[in-house]
């Protein structure tokens, strides 16, 4: 079975990579991608959209996750693979390029999100260590050193990266809980204002738009669950643990979410709140004036770390996978003898990272950018449910009601579409990103061709790992 395959190596003479992903580790891992970064960031940016109903972005941003994931259970079930995304639209739709364009695009998301957590963090660091380093050169250059570090955990392997998950997201949850914490607090002391809850502050715009526009920024905090699917190949059973273990992370995170926004607005108004880089950190500050600010400003640190750590170990790993199908140069396939990592992929990820940090820079443009991307990936994968209904498989795995695959559709499509009012810069990062991905396919067709060797076709059990 497909389940308990742990083959040592793979029939190309590449080594296999290893299951060491349990329901646990699972649960930790999905819950610590969706924590962190987009929360603990981006708060703030999303109350200056719609005033203190804050809390109703993040529940719109989570049920439009909710219905999708959904369709990537089906999906993860039905083949239980490496690739994701990509593997799902090429059985789909049969389009190589497409099936290309999906799957660079998921690695690009990883990439941003990746670059977000790096921005974030440095922000908090200055924050902690009473550093005054504007957005100059310092904030890129601690960005940059974080980023470093992130690769070399990524390199000692999987297993030490999804253990040192498991330390973060606790670290991070934990930081989550305290804001909760701090909120039931002051509603018990009859301290804050939660009337602030149900009021709309849109600006200029109306009600719906700002609501929509609010929901496109808290949507960079609900992503992360699709992840998940990428590291099938190192879970144990993965038909069998994934439904219940990704419904219960985004239910977790889903509440944590609504919990930690209405706790944040009750403590401190909309308008203060948007101010800075370091929201959570004002509404500790509000609600517990003698807890030791430093130690919070820690744990965001750790927060968005464990939001790299998790991005750069998918994108990595899809990398790999493509470079194995030599649909991006085969270099980047290659594995490293004694750790059993992607080690050139690893190198590849992390240097787009840098360009990110070093030229781009700002968290709402680079986590906007995180959304965008894998918005549009999940219109595909909504469609490609609805597509692959009449492909039958050995084994029993997950169904979705069709309903949802076609809201799910529908959702993804307008929230990443001009309409919903996402800047144009946004759409610049992400052409820019998909424009490297194309011109790297078309020099590994190029030089195939040359070599005698096979065209780029994206075979779904190279993809998978099983390459014939």
């Amino acid at each position: 079975m497909a389940d308990a395959a742990t083959e040592d190596r793979t029939t190309d003479g590449q080594p296999a990579l290893k299951r060491v992903m349990g329901p646990g580790l699972l649960l930790l891992f999905i819950v610590g991608d969706v924590l962190g970064t987009g929360i603990y960031a981006l708060t703030g940016t999303v109350a200056a959209e719609v005033g203190g109903v804050v809390w109703l972005p993040f529940l719109v941003a989570f049920l439009v996750a909710l219905v999708t994931a959904f369709s990537y259970l089906e999906l993860v079930t039905k083949y239980p693979q490496a690739a994701g995304a990509a593997l799902y639209a090429h059985k789909a739709f049969g389009v190589h390029f497409l099936t290309f364009l999906v799957a660079f695009a998921v690695m690009s998301s990883g990439i941003t999100s990746a670059s977000t957590a790096a921005r974030a963090f440095s922000a908090n660091a200055a924050e902690v260590l009473g550093l005054d380093l504007g957005d100059g050169i310092g904030i890129t250059l601690i960005g940059l050193g974080f980023m470093t570090l992130i690769a070399l955990v990524n390199h000692r392997g999987v297993g030490e990266s999804v253990k040192t998950n498991v330390v973060l997201t606790c670290v991070e949850l934990s930081g989550l809980l305290i804001v909760i914490g701090i909120g039931a607090w002051a509603l018990g002391i009859g301290d804050g204002d939660f009337s602030r809850v149900t009021e709309f502050d849109t600006g200029e715009k109306s009600v719906l738009t700002g609501v929509i526009a609010a929901t496109g920024l808290a949507f960079f905090a609900m992503v992360g669950f699709e992840d998940s699917v990428n590291m099938a190949e190192e879970c144990k059973e993965p038909r069998r643990i994934f439904p219940k273990v990704l419904l219960l992370g985004l239910g977790i995170t889903g509440l944590i979410y609504v919990l930690v926004s209405i706790s944040a607005i009750a403590l401190v108004p909309a308008d203060r709140l948007s101010e800075g880089e370091t929201p959570l950190l004002q509404v500790v500050e509000a609600g517990a004036p003698g807890f030791p600010l430093g130690i919070f400003g820690v744990i965001t640190m750790f927060a968005v770390a464990n939001t790299a750590l998790i991005n750069m170990l998918m994108a990595s790993r899809l990398v790999y996978g493509l470079g194995r199908e030599r649909v991006l140069p085969p270099v980047l396939g290659r594995v490293h003898r004694g750790r059993r990592t992607p080690t050139v992929a690893i190198l590849f990820t992390t240097a787009l990272a840098f360009g990110l940090v070093t030229f781009v820079g700002a968290v709402p443009a680079l986590g906007g950018t995180t959304a965008l991307l894998l918005l549009v990936v999940f219109t595909v994968v909504n469609v490609a449910v609805l597509v692959l209904r009449r492909q039958h498989v050995d084994g029993d795995h997950f169904r979705t009601p069709t309903v949802l695959p076609v809201v799910g559709a529908l959702a993804c499509a307008f929230l990443a579409s001009p309409w919903a009012g996402r800047p144009a810069e946004q759409y610049r990062i992400a052409g820019v990103l998909l424009a490297i991905g194309v011109v790297l396919w078309g020099v590994t067709v190029l030089v195939n061709r040359r070599s005698g060797g096979r065209t780029p076709d994206l075979d779904p059990a190279a993809l998978s790992g099983d390459r014939p």
